[in-house]
């Protein structure tokens, strides 16, 4: 990623899920698999709107799966 920028994620029916503003010089935004609100999203296709401020914007598909938690401790 550019070192200005904003990262929005959507899920594929449009809703927003959670936004970044980037403004540092790393590459890369991590995220913990939560909402705006901290609540946890289920595995499944998103879409990242990646705009950058005087250049343009960008749209790519992510997708996630999420592993069962193992509660027996196997």
């Amino acid at each position: 990623l550019p070192e200005r920028c904003t990262v929005k994620i959507y899920s594929t029916n449009g809703k927003l899920v959670k936004t970044f503003k980037k403004d540092n010089p790393i590459t890369s935004i991590d995220w913990d698999l939560n909402n705006s609100k901290g609540i946890p999203v289920a595995g499944g296709v998103y879409l990242i709107h990646v705009e950058v401020p005087g250049i343009g914007e960008k749209v790519v598909k992510f997708f996630g799966g999420m592993r069962q938690i193992d509660l027996q401790g196997i």
